[in-house]
């Protein structure tokens, strides 16, 4: 397997002191991020809660780097135009709470905004196999998701090979995320396995120098 010809460092927020997130913002830009990851949890779908569209509205005013929004929740299509109002870049949804996936994605692209689909760890990629021609984004979860800190489940790297290879197999035109224990420890596998976007919370937001740990991560990538 053949590493993508070049990563993405995307920071998620849900490890950033919230307390001063625009500085946090502006000091993973600063640091080299291409993207800014935001956690939106419903504490439903998973167990957790975290943030709503204004805070995602916030967070557009203190950055141009692209905002890409991961809906961890039941009814996302409910709530899909306050995200895209707010200012998101991509829009991620669960096919574990889509019934009607393929209404949902087209509702997100119809807006111009980047349409992705997540998959839990335990979800098989059969499961995106007739959506995948119509999605810019697919989102492998390495970790349960609900908190921040987790580690790394192995199986993951797996998992990801095999959506390279159906992703190259269909020449789609889809970027292959990885999100869950990222760390520069581990960062190179998973871009051998073919990821093309590397979500990172804890290891960048927990590290003392933002800008060398991502640095090291891209070295790492290749």
């Amino acid at each position: 397997m053949t590493s993508p010809k070049s990563g993405k460092i995307a920071p998620s927020i849900l490890s950033a002191d919230f307390a001063h997130l625009a500085d946090e913002i502006a000091r993973v830009t600063e640091a080299g991020a291409d993207m800014i990851h935001v956690d939106v949890m419903d504490g439903h779908f998973v167990p957790n809660f975290t943030i709503g569209p204004p805070i995602v509205k916030a967070i557009r005013k203190v950055t141009r780097l692209p905002l890409d929004v991961h809906l961890m929740m039941t009814n996302p299509e409910d709530f899909i135009s306050e995200f895209i109002k707010a200012g998101s870049s991509y829009i991620t949804v669960h096919v574990e709470t889509c019934p009607h996936l393929h209404r949902t994605i087209q509702s997100i692209k119809e807006e111009g905004v980047k349409a992705g689909v997540t998959l839990n760890p335990a979800t098989p990629l059969s499961s995106v196999e007739e959506i995948l021609g119509e999605v810019d984004l697919l989102l492998i979860m390495s970790v349960n998701p609900g908190f921040g800190g987790q580690s790394f489940i192995p199986s993951a790297l797996e998992k990801l090979r095999r959506a390279r290879k159906m992703i190259d197999a269909r020449g789609a035109k889809v970027e292959l995320e990885i999100d869950g224990g990222v760390k520069i420890e581990n960062i190179a596998a998973m871009a051998q396995a073919g990821a093309d976007i590397f979500v990172s919370g804890s290891a960048i937001f927990q590290s003392k120098d933002y800008k060398d740990t991502i640095q090291r991560m891209r070295s790492a990538i290749g």
